[in-house]
């Protein structure tokens, strides 16, 4: 315990040492996050407010807008502020703040994207039952089941974590905390532990991964019988989840996956789930998808109506 006092804060060594990158950095992740700001507050506010919020497919989508905007939160403003910043301190408590809320709606995330897959798969190969199986109170439950779920992974990471002892350097080589770059800055044998890093994070994503591509690869299975009006739509729909499934577990499976150590190119990879993939779900979802077009343009002009009004 008195080890572990010794560090009262860390220095995040962020993305880049030159000025003239940081600064250039600085004015991209800023409009990024202002862009993940609209695009998942318009996706939330849309489906809130129209009738597809009765449909399970949408009312899982609010959800995971929500649970992008949480996710990146966690990261995305003190990367921006700390790329204008002489030295880029984060306190003890505030570290592991980070990496419990980071990684509990990331948790959220993954068993979201779970609960929209088995929602697709439900509606194209068990079309009849699909009211019955998705009703609101399942989907509720399967909202809820994916906190706890989140809860449970983060509290294993932070716990895994906060028992380490830290007695210097102090300089953590990454733009947030998280587990393998603490796991370089503890004064004790991190292996077994680095193990059970993998065994929660690593290993957790890729039998989510593998769940994920079997579902899709029955249900693409089952298309084969369907019109090729109908399975033109639904190819559509599971396209979009698809794209959105491999862009935010390839770069998570690279991380994680592998033994406790830290590469380089872990930055670059971490920006894809942590900022890219917030910001590009919502274009992903509505380009191709022409309720959440329509529900968009319905809220825009009760906007612009509400405003003609006054």
């Amino acid at each position: 315990m008195e080890n572990r006092n010794n560090i009262t804060e860390f220095i995040l060594l962020g993305l880049s040492q030159k000025k003239e990158i940081e600064v250039l950095c600085f004015l991209l992740f800023l409009l990024c996050y202002i862009a993940i700001l609209i695009g998942n507050l318009l996706v939330m506010i849309s489906i809130t407010c129209s009738q597809l919020i009765n449909h399970p497919m949408y009312f899982f989508l609010s959800f995971l807008s929500l649970a992008d905007l949480c996710y990146t939160t966690t990261v995305t403003p003190k990367l921006i502020t700390d790329l204008l910043a002489e030295k880029k301190f984060i306190s003890y408590n505030g570290c592991m703040t980070q990496l419990f809320t980071m990684h509990f709606f990331g948790g959220i995330e993954v068993f979201i994207l779970t609960g929209m897959a088995y929602d697709r798969y439900v509606a194209i190969c068990k079309p009849l039952h699909y009211t019955l199986i998705m009703s609101r109170w399942k989907c509720d439950a399967m909202i809820a089941a994916s906190c706890f779920g989140g809860f449970l992974h983060s509290f294993g990471q932070f716990l895994l974590a906060i028992v380490l002892p830290y007695c210097g350097p102090n300089e953590i080589d990454h733009f947030f905390c998280d587990v393998y770059p603490l796991l370089k800055l503890a004064c004790t044998d991190t292996s077994r532990i680095g193990l059970l890093v993998v065994a929660n994070s690593g290993l957790m994503g890729l039998v989510t991964f593998v769940v994920l591509l079997v579902s899709y690869a029955v249900i693409l299975y089952t298309l084969r019988s369907y019109s090729a009006e109908n399975r033109h739509k639904a190819l559509s729909t599971c396209s979009s989840h698809i794209t959105v499934v491999v862009l935010f577990f390839a770069p998570l499976l690279f991380v994680y996956i592998r033994p406790a150590t830290t590469l380089p190119e872990d930055k670059v990879f971490a920006l894809f789930y942590t900022v890219i993939a917030p910001m590009l779900n919502p274009l992903i979802y509505t380009l191709r998808n022409m309720e959440m077009k329509n529900a968009i343009r319905k809220l825009w002009c009760h906007i612009m109506g509400s405003k003609d009004i006054n």
